[in-house]
């Protein structure tokens, strides 16, 4: 898509619903748009969404080998709840091999560089994977989440790996995520109870202190300006 198509379909679609959105999209890209799911609270509303729009509908994840035992557990039962297959994509096992052989196990811990480096091979280079019969994606950003995505728009062009990408939750807040969740009884990560409002892999990710960002708890040794993993890289 161009720009100028992209300027158009946002103008369409200024004060719609996230299902809304979704419809639009689903409509217009077919079977070349998927959800990319992390399983925050997030993508599990638009999973819901999404499986209630057209059941049939792709989701994948992304499974870096330093998962949370509670996330493991959530793609079960959202693949049960939902009747459908998330998809999971792994690293390539051999180039972590050398970069932890290279580098420790724990390397992201030693400097912002690193821990860019251990993201690229645990996450960009599989979601590029993920990609490669897609024109378009569907992830669970919002604008009140961090510094890093408070310009984002309902859909925009991803430079960094040549798609479509649509936020439908651009606008929303984060109580109103949580009151979805509840009134369609959504499941969740059981860590969203024990002060994890972002969860990412366990060695980068922390609960936070009352009155903290939500993302403070990933990687929070970085300063906030760095606290991307690249796949939303602006």
């Amino acid at each position: 898509m161009t720009q100028e198509e992209i300027s158009k379909l946002n103008a369409s679609l200024e004060g719609a619903s996230p299902q809304e959105v979704l419809k639009k999209v689903l409509q217009k890209f077919g079977d070349k748009i998927a959800l990319s799911s992390s399983l925050g609270a997030e993508d599990q509303v638009l999973t819901d969404m999404l499986m209630k729009i057209n059941p049939q509908a792709r989701i994948f994840t992304l499974d870096t080998g330093r998962l949370f035992p509670e996330t493991y557990d959530l793609i079960d039962r959202t693949s049960r709840k939902y009747k459908t297959k998330i998809e999971v994509f792994f690293p390539e096992h051999q180039k972590v091999e050398k970069m932890v052989n290279e580098k420790g196990i724990n390397l992201f811990y030693e400097s912002v560089e690193n821990r860019k480096f251990c993201c690229h091979l645990r996450k960009i280079e599989p979601l590029q994977r993920a990609f490669a019969e897609l024109d378009a994606w569907i992830c669970g950003l919002r604008a009140g989440q961090a510094v890093t995505r408070k310009d984002i728009a309902l859909v925009e062009w991803d430079e960094n790996n040549g798609l479509v990408k649509v936020n439908p939750l651009a606008t929303w807040s984060e109580e109103a995520v949580w009151a979805y969740i509840h009134e369609h009884k959504v499941p969740y990560n059981v860590l969203h109870d024990k002060g994890f409002p972002s969860i990412g892999c366990q060695p980068c990710t922390r609960a936070i202190e009352p009155g903290e960002d939500v993302r403070a708890g990933r990687w929070w040794w970085e300063n906030p300006d760095t606290k991307e993993c690249g796949l939303h890289k602006r």
